[in-house]
């Protein structure tokens, strides 16, 4: 604090030799391993080889699968997306998904009657991929699975491509 005359009178003056800012709070993320049921999450992440349930969960940011981990959800709401690598199983049914659905380099998918609010992507994974009466507004594309995924009905906004050109 410094103290000026201006004018015939006296003001003090302030500075400011250093801003702290407060650093935006980190978004929580949970690890699940077993249920979680009607609650609000930040982030969750299945970590190697467990196996997580979802009911009526919403998650605000991003669920991750990782590998050897299992995954089965049912009416969950998503904001984020949903990301599967080197996952052992996804089972996602009458959910809502506000970004992508991803899968890379796993086995077993089942996508059934779920809103995807982009797209849905399968690749390189090497176990039965099924994705049936989806409503996906951006694309679904799969490439690369060994076998190549199965299902139908599916609502696509964008372009139904490569193996999945006929689901």
């Amino acid at each position: 604090m410094r103290t000026a005359i201006i004018g015939g009178g006296i003001a003090t003056l302030f500075t400011v030799s250093s801003l702290v800012l407060a650093a935006p709070a980190a978004a929580e993320e949970r690890t699940c391993r077993g249920s979680i049921g009607a609650t609000t999450l930040d982030n969750v992440r299945v970590p190697q080889g467990a196996t997580c349930r979802l009911e009526g969960t919403t998650v605000q940011g991003t669920i991750k699968i990782e590998n050897n981990a299992r995954l089965y959800a049912t009416d969950i709401r998503v904001i984020g997306n949903i990301q599967g690598e080197g996952h052992r199983r996804v089972d996602v049914q009458r959910s809502r998904v506000g970004g992508s659905i991803q899968l890379v380099q796993g086995e077993a998918a089942l996508l059934r009657n779920n809103n995807v609010g982009q797209d849905v992507q399968s690749f390189e994974n090497s176990a039965t991929q099924r994705f049936t009466l989806n409503r996906i507004n951006g694309n679904l594309q799969c490439k690369e699975n060994t076998p190549k995924p199965t299902g139908g009905q599916n609502t696509v906004g964008g372009n139904k491509e490569d193996q999945c050109a006929n689901l």
